[in-house]
């Protein structure tokens, strides 16, 4: 078994300058598809389901076949929930065996964030699992987060968030967004911001909203009769720079579901005939697999293992 914490994961992460990707999972197939990856590139991960995968699925089946996976894995797993909002769910996940929380209270005024994590690193703690909290907010709609406006994370607030709530990493905002159309013209993220806010905390560090939105799977998408406007995503570049910089863990889920739906299109168009759901939803499984492996390579944990 080699289910480990996510502090245990990031603090080597942040030791040796690369990030762990954590990838949202919603059924069997897609934690396939990531736990395959991160054998292939021996690289440690993060598997995280949302609130709207745990009402989706069922919370016990979830953590069921995720644990599982982390049973049967070679490399290090993290199983993680993502954007923990609602506290007697966030309970139960510590209950059960999740091995790290998020509990964001970005949407809470700065004092009332503080008090909550607090409560929330108290009741993990206890049950050795990692904590990651969040300050500022990063706009856009994936799931159940969704936020109009994108408020900045300032270097000195996040120093004293974390001395004051004790979480072990810290989710920031520095100009990504959720979801599949993240800006409006060209991707900017604030590094310079970044530099300063990792010099102050020396913590791992959090990028949610990173996803890449490849623009081949789009097309294909599109070429398969799919509608999606323009999608935008962060580029690999800037990424990149970001990992360099210190952030020590991705969240990618946009880049999934375009993978899916990419070859779940492709496969219902090209083989009209096909009704068998493991020969429609197989290929799919393995266009992520290809997306994550990816990913991997761009955040430096590809070997890290």
């Amino acid at each position: 078994m080699v289910l480990v914490t996510g502090i245990k994961a990031l603090a080597k992460a942040d030791g040796q300058n690369y990030a762990v990707g954590a990838f949202n999972v919603n059924n069997m197939e897609i934690m396939q598809a990531v736990v395959r990856a991160a054998e292939a590139q021996r690289s440690p991960v993060f598997i995280q389901t949302s609130e709207g995968a745990i009402d989706y699925a069922g919370l016990e089946a979830l953590y069921t076949m995720m644990l599982f996976a982390a049973e049967s894995a070679s490399v290090p797993v993290v199983i993680h929930l993502d954007h923990g909002k609602d506290l007697d769910l966030i309970r139960k996940c510590i209950k059960i065996g999740y091995s790290s929380i998020m509990f964001d209270g970005s949407h809470l005024p700065f004092e009332e964030n503080i008090a909550t994590t607090k409560q929330v690193v108290r009741w993990a703690h206890r049950r050795g699992v990692s904590v990651e909290a969040e300050l500022g907010t990063i706009g856009g709609v994936e799931d159940k987060v969704s936020s109009r406006t994108i408020v900045f994370t300032e270097p000195d607030a996040a120093k004293s968030f974390v001395d004051r709530s004790g979480c072990d990493s810290l989710a920031i905002a520095i100009g990504t967004s959720h979801g599949a159309y993240k800006f409006a013209g060209q991707a900017q993220l604030d590094l310079a911001r970044l530099r300063v806010i990792k010099r102050k905390l020396r913590m791992p560090l959090v990028l949610h909203g990173a996803s890449g939105v490849p623009q081949e799977l789009v097309q294909k998408i599109t070429g398969f009769g799919g509608q999606l406007g323009n999608p935008e995503g962060v580029p690999e570049d800037q990424l990149g720079q970001a990992v360099k910089l210190g952030i020590n863990k991705v969240n990618t889920d946009t880049d999934l579901r375009l993978a899916f739906t990419a070859a779940v299109r492709e496969t219902l168009i090209t083989k009209p005939a096909e009704f068998d759901p493991r020969k429609i939803i197989g290929p799919a499984r393995d266009a992520i697999q290809k997306v994550v492996e990816a990913r991997m390579q761009l955040f430096g944990s590809s070997g890290k293992a």
